[in-house]
């Protein structure tokens, strides 16, 4: 971990309509997360961890204040831009998964170097299937993975881009403890190894515990 600042979070607002008026999702965020560091976001359902950890990746934009992603400015951006900068920077994780059920593992981890047309994709996707155990698993489709075999393969895509900042919602919630256990080892592991920053949402309070800073987050607010 170094001192170098990768992410910053300046007066972060959103706002939503809905029938009973506005509602007001994050108020007043203010966060500084720096580079190779491993950030726990905790709280109840309904704090706003998963629409600040949308904000933080430029996957929505706020309603007040700004998101300065390794460098980036993501309020000057249009969708364009945002898009390039998540590209070059960012790997996600998703509790759910995200892969596409029509490729193979190995097309699935291929899928973000071909977007970004780089080189050697089918190579580099398979030593990162490798590294997260599945090196045997290369021409399965997602049916036929297990849930933490499915989990292992989005691990590798968010990892194949050598990502600056790894954001991760829920990543072990829907899988057993077992492959939950194996799946935040691999995660840490990769963060270390990589000197990835890893921005991470929670509920499991173990997890949370392996992180270098625990955030928490109360109705829309940091608990500080």
């Amino acid at each position: 971990m170094t001192n170098e600042t990768v992410l910053v979070a300046k007066g972060l607002g959103k706002e939503v309509s809905s029938p009973e008026g506005t509602l007001t999702i994050l108020e007043n965020i203010n966060l500084t997360v720096n580079s190779g560091e491993a950030v726990a976001l905790v709280g109840p359902s309904g704090a706003g961890k998963t629409t600040l950890l949308a904000l933080l990746a430029g996957l929505d934009h706020p309603t007040s204040g700004n998101v300065i992603l390794c460098g980036e400015d993501l309020g000057n951006l249009d969708e364009d831009g945002r898009a390039l900068v998540r590209g070059r920077n960012v790997g996600f994780v998703f509790q759910s998964f995200h892969l596409v059920a029509s490729l193979t593992a190995l097309e699935n981890v291929m899928l973000p170097l071909e977007l970004g047309h780089e080189g050697n994709a089918a190579k580099r996707a398979r030593a990162a299937l490798e590294s997260v155990g599945l090196g045997s698993r290369t021409g399965h489709y997602p049916r036929q993975l297990s849930g933490g075999e499915k989990q292992r393969v989005a691990i590798a895509r968010a990892f194949v881009t050598s990502p600056s900042v790894l954001f991760a919602d829920e990543p072990t919630g829907n899988l057993d403890t077992a492959s939950g256990n194996r799946v935040m080892s691999l995660l840490f592991d990769l963060n270390q190894e990589a000197g990835t920053t890893l921005v991470l949402v929670t509920h499991d309070k173990e997890l949370a515990a392996r992180c270098d800073r625990i955030i928490e987050m109360e109705a829309g607010h940091l608990v500080l």
